[in-house]
């Protein structure tokens, strides 16, 4: 039998170029699972909507966040002042995009911070092992014991409330959980074929760190820095509304709950606001976080 009969002639052979399937990239592969994620997808839209309306609503407003007008105090939400007046007839409106732009400042400044300090330290022990690594870990032990609140009240004592205590309150013990996930994940990098044959390649521990296992941990360190945000802001929305944060007349959803709180029986809608765009932010930011998580799972790449 010939060789040209063996073939099946349901099956013939094309000369040519053979089309092959789109190949896709990391980032793109990636980005694709967060579009496809209907409640990720959205989260991300209301959060893009709050900072373009926090930067450009405060500019564009005819009222500002300390103006007051007794002679509108507690005024129900109208075509004048959209969300009502608090009890200096203070406009809510506005009031609310200042406090966005505060809420959504700490909550991502303090985000980064713990992302710096935590892969930075989580990297270092991960890669070093033996005595070192234990060492540091148990120093992370006993900064993760320590109650948060009462770091919070001592910082507070001695240093001034405001933006910049809540922030260094906040990163004072917020990168820990960052540097256990980033160690273990280094854990795991740093024993792979592409290490050894860096290290076997002569490649110095820094240039390891930062050129290899640094960047293969990317998707974990974004997945936990965007599972922090609301965490921060929630925290500074908490302080304030214990009147530990921003001090008046600076806008912030935290006091502007707590003055609310007291008024609810009459005039709900000076606590229905804040409480609302805090609720509708950190419910944005936990549907993004579990999307961004579920689109940098490598169990989940076909």
């Amino acid at each position: 039998m010939k060789e040209s009969e063996c073939i099946s002639p349901s099956f013939p052979l094309k000369k040519g170029k053979v089309d092959s399937p789109p190949t896709y990239s990391y980032w793109k592969d990636a980005w694709g699972r967060l579009c496809q994620n209907v409640p990720a997808f959205s989260g991300l839209i209301f959060l893009v909507f709050l900072i373009v309306c926090a930067i450009f609503i405060p500019m564009l407003s005819s009222h500002t966040y300390y103006e007051t007008h007794l002679h509108l105090k507690n005024s129900p939400p109208s075509s004048s002042s959209w969300f009502g007046t608090d009890e200096l007839g203070r406009d809510l409106f506005t009031r609310i995009w200042w406090g966005a732009r505060i809420s959504l400042f700490v909550g991502i400044t303090a985000a980064v911070i713990d992302m710096l300090i935590g892969v930075v330290y989580g990297a270092f022990a991960g890669m070093i092992g033996g005595k070192t690594e234990e060492l540091m870990m148990r120093i992370t032990d006993v900064l993760y014991s320590l109650p948060h609140l009462l770091i919070v009240i001592l910082l507070v004592v001695i240093m001034k409330p405001g933006i910049g205590t809540i922030i260094i309150a906040l990163t004072i013990t917020g990168w820990i959980n960052m540097a256990r996930i980033i160690r273990g994940q280094i854990l795991q990098i740093k024993n792979q074929d592409f290490v050894l044959a860096a290290y076997m390649l002569g490649a110095s521990r820094s240039r390891i760190l930062f050129r290899h296992l640094i960047p293969n941990a990317v998707g974990t360190i974004i997945t936990t820095m965007t599972l922090t945000i609301p965490s921060a802001i929630f925290a500074e929305a908490f302080l304030s509304f214990l009147g530990l944060g921003v001090q008046a007349p600076v806008a912030s959803w935290g006091t502007m709950a707590s003055d609310g709180l007291s008024a609810l029986r009459y005039y709900p809608w000076r606590l229905f606001f804040p409480a609302s765009f805090i609720s509708l932010t950190m419910l944005s930011l936990n549907l993004l976080g579990d999307g961004v998580r579920d689109a940098f799972d490598p169990r989940l790449r076909t």
